[in-house]
């Protein structure tokens, strides 16, 4: 199972859709709690389904049970917590969540979990790429950059 990540922050449209158009990549998994708002250029919900289809024949899902909480998003943001903390707290969730099991595999496999951040080192996707690799066999994990 293939598991792939990406942000669009520091991306143009060419670059980001570029990445993602691979023949193995089935679809984008959307994992972020605020999709639809203007900071968020053509990966708005609703523009991004219709881009992803007819720029590169893709499905698009969106995922909130792999989103942070909002206290949990804001805190962080805020400089009130620092990562270490916010790693720790996010996974309790996904665990409290049992996200491994609300997700099917043959979801994930193929599909690319969709962020904000322009690196994966302090963001969620990673963090849920590398929890739902450690519950199931067999998954590669590529962050597409």
């Amino acid at each position: 199972m293939r598991i792939y990540t990406i942000g669009f922050t520091r991306k143009t449209a060419e670059q980001f859709f570029g990445l993602l158009d691979r023949p193995d990549l089935k679809r984008v998994l959307d994992i972020r709690l605020n999709n639809t708002s203007q900071l968020a250029g053509f990966t708005r919900s609703a523009d991004l389904r219709f881009f992803l289809r007819r720029v590169i024949d893709k499905d698009y899902v969106h995922l909130p049970q792999l989103a942070p909480t909002a206290d949990m998003l804001k805190k962080y943001r805020d400089g009130k917590g620092d990562w270490v903390a916010y790693e720790r707290d996010f996974l309790a969730l996904m665990r409290e969540r049992h996200v491994e099991e609300s997700v099917s595999a043959e979801f994930l496999d193929g599909g690319c979990l969709l962020c904000s951040e322009a690196t994966p080192e302090q963001c969620h996707r990673r963090l849920v790429a590398e929890y739902l690799a450690e519950r199931r066999q067999d998954v590669t994990i590529e962050h597409l950059l």
